[in-house]
């Protein structure tokens, strides 16, 4: 059946983008895959762990490959299939884990559900759209489709498993979701209470008198933090700083194995030594593959208004068999020999009638004979005067345009049928032809056209050129340098120390900073196919220097700088991070020392040559304020603007983000307050929107044992 090849052809992207709607909320995007194999070299089979379900290789490896089967015709690079391993380990994970939460609370699809679903012309899944919509009427057969699934419960093996993966299984998962989603949302309670008080702090302001001492009146340079208060701190901030997996710093010196202007130079003169030959042989297409030319020949027209080189006026100047060049285009250089000019429009409006002799879904619908003297009688008989529109709608195999009488308007960017674009183009308003034309794919057909050129527009100048370009690549010399000062560096430097000692000394960068890396990542830094020298990190001792990885067009030395197993980081790797924070508290207590525990605003001022300042005129400072306007993000002083004791008495020295405060509430405003029943129904809609990612509270809590370093 039909249905059955289509759900292969198509059913892989429809899924994909369904689970990926589904589970757009909750998948966890920060993790990366890596690695340029599919099936890896583990006697293991087992992937990974969900809760203790098994998640196998040979399962993990079809799915990943229904992805790279949509992306036929396309050269998919080891960064791209890493993240589609990724993307497909995040949403099996995703799935297990969701599933193993609904079947606690019984939420399923159940069989009518899943019918009344697939018999719905709104929500059955568009693979079915696509497959059982009339294309006359634009109407969902749902007759169709009843028969459709009646035979398909029937069916066994692999199309019973196409079935259920791409149609089948996305539903329930979208039910589930859906479900389980209302369930949670459902759950929002906003009481009466709670908004009186919300309302009360959203619309009561405070106006308030301050004096702002910021941390850069002591330097930095003053303020020594050791490691010790670094672990300390980071004891007292677990919950920010823990880390639930291991993780890498990694360095690294690259060596660019890109081409030099040496051969550049070379190549520029080797396309050059052919341009003599270009202008004499006869044929310009033929010379051009015989040297092995990388732009193809098209053998067609194009608008002077569409070239696309930036030589194009030259180009389009140059007489019939004229050369120019070599050019310099992208990482080419280009001879252009002018072929052939024509005038050309850029649109048309033409009719015609199409006898298929076969299509992708039926390849025998007529013999080649029978269809040839279908058509020449069809040509014959609107010569006599017959109506073309009824010949359209009485014997044209083209679904679409019986409803426009035949017509079609086309831009000569539209892709066609070769023989069809030729006359449409090619041939004069008033053309009446047949041509033969095929093409493959989904859509494809061998057939018969009767074509009616019937209007034309912007006629302009087109030329056919035929290119010989050949691409700056590097030269055995260039990348054997390269190779020889990577080798030599990872020779001579075998610790961080030596290394550091050596880029120095020798004039070489180490780029530092890199993110840290995890074992299953891909990409470091601006390196994005660094699979192999992530997995040697992740056995490598602190201070190992790697040998030569080539990446591309650079070959990279690294150096494992730092390992931070689980949990809290080292001194080292947090640094920098945190060193700001501890050192803006030391220069915290030594501005609250020279200020004294209770200080008025005038001496606080005094102190450091500030003035007392004010702000809250403009009715900014709320309880639920963010920032204060001429102040900034400074938490702790919103809330001491909210002790009623400070209207008496000046507030203690308070400890902010930017500096240290002292402050004197002047007093307090009211603001209109909204309509109970608006703020209410808002204040509900915000709660639903914050339980959207209750996913990730049940992907926290599940047990996942990720083995996907062992195989990739």
């Amino acid at each position: 059946m039909q249905i059955i090849q289509n759900i292969r052809d198509k059913g892989a992207a429809i899924v994909i983008g369904v689970i990926a709607l589904s589970l757009i909320g909750f998948l966890l995007m920060d993790a990366k895959g890596g690695g340029n194999r599919l099936f890896g070299a583990s006697n293991s089979t087992t992937i990974g762990k969900v809760n203790g379900e098994a998640i196998e290789i040979t399962d993990f490896n079809k799915k990943v490959k229904e992805q790279e089967d949509q992306m036929q015709g396309n050269n998919i690079n080891a960064a791209q299939r890493a993240q589609m391993r990724t993307s497909t380990w995040e949403r099996i994970v995703s799935e297990k884990v969701f599933y193993d939460e609904v079947k606690k609370l019984g939420i399923e699809l159940a069989p009518k559900e899943l019918t009344t679903v697939l018999y719905s012309a709104e929500d059955a899944p568009q693979l079915l759209k696509q497959s059982f919509t009339d294309q006359k009427t634009g109407v969902y057969d749902v007759e169709k489709v009843r028969q459709w699934w009646a035979s398909a419960k029937k069916f066994k093996n692999e199309q019973r498993e196409d079935i259920e993966m791409r149609i089948i299984e996305p539903l329930k998962l979208e039910a589930a979701v859906s479900k389980y989603s209302a369930m949670v949302g459902a759950a929002a309670y906003y009481p009466d209470w709670q908004q009186a008080k919300d309302s009360a702090e959203k619309n009561t302001f405070a106006n308030i008198s301050y004096v702002s001492v910021p941390y850069n009146v002591i330097s930095d340079s003053t303020i020594k933090v050791t490691d010790e208060e670094i672990s300390s701190y980071l004891q007292k901030h677990k919950y920010q700083y823990e880390k639930e997996e291991e993780t890498r710093n990694i360095s690294y010196v690259t060596f660019s194995a890109n081409a030099s202007l040496a051969d550049s130079e070379q190549v520029r003169n080797t396309v050059a030594a052919l341009k003599e030959g270009f202008i004499k042989d006869s044929s310009a297409q033929a010379y051009a593959a015989r040297n092995g030319s990388i732009i193809p020949f098209y053998d067609g027209f194009v608008l002077k208004s569409k070239l696309q080189m930036g030589m194009k006026d030259s180009i389009s100047a140059l007489p019939k068999g004229g050369v120019f060049g070599p050019y310099l285009d992208g990482n080419n250089y280009v001879l252009a020999r002018m072929v052939e000019t024509r005038s050309m429009p850029d649109s048309v409006k033409c009719r015609h009638i199409l006898i298929k002799i076969g299509d992708a879904q039926n390849p025998q619908i007529r013999e080649d004979s029978v269809a040839r003297k279908l058509i020449d009688s069809i040509q014959t008989a609107i010569k006599g005067g017959a109506d073309f529109n009824a010949m359209v709608l009485k014997y044209s195999d083209d679904e679409g345009s019986k409803n426009t009488k035949g017509e079609y308007k086309f831009s000569s960017t539209s892709s066609l049928v070769d023989s069809f674009y030729r006359t449409i183009f090619y041939e004069p308003v008033g053309t009446k032809k047949i041509v033969k034309g095929q093409t493959g794919g989904q859509q494809g057909y061998i057939g018969y056209h009767y074509i009616e050129v019937l209007e034309q527009w912007k006629q302009e100048p087109a030329y056919k050129v035929a290119y010989l370009a050949k691409d700056i690549i590097a030269s055995n010399e260039t990348i054997n340098k390269a190779d020889q000062q990577a080798t030599k560096l990872s020779a001579e430097a075998r610790s961080l120390k030596a290394l550091n000692e050596y880029t120095q000394k020798n004039g070489f960068q180490k780029i530092t900073g890199n993110p840290p890396v995890k074992e299953n990542d891909n990409q470091l830094g601006s390196l994005q196919d660094a699979r192999e020298l992530i997995k040697w990190a992740f056995e490598a001792k602190q201070g190992d220097v790697s040998t030569p990885f080539r990446m591309s067009d650079q070959i990279v030395v690294a150096v494992l700088e730092d390992i931070q197993e689980k949990g809290l980081p080292s001194a080292k790797a947090a640094r920098a991070d945190v060193e700001r924070l501890i050192r803006n508290d030391k220069k915290a207590a030594e501005i609250i020392k020279k200020l004294g525990a209770n200080p008025t605003l005038e001496a606080a001022a005094t102190a450091y040559a500030k003035q007392v300042e004010t702000a809250g005129a403009d009715s900014s400072i709320t309880f639920t304020a963010v920032i204060i306007n001429g102040i900034g993000n400074e938490p702790k002083l919103i809330g001491a603007a909210f002790n009623k004791d400070y209207q008496s008495k000046v507030s203690a020295p308070i400890i902010g983000n930017n500096g240290v405060y002292v402050i004197k509430v002047n007093g307090y405003g009211t603001k209109p307050a909204d309509p109970m029943t608006a703020a209410k129904t808002q204040q509900l809609q915000n709660l639903r929107q914050r339980t959207a990612n209750w996913f990730q509270g049940i992907r926290k809590q599940a047990d996942v044992k990720d083995n996907r370093s062992k195989f990739f």
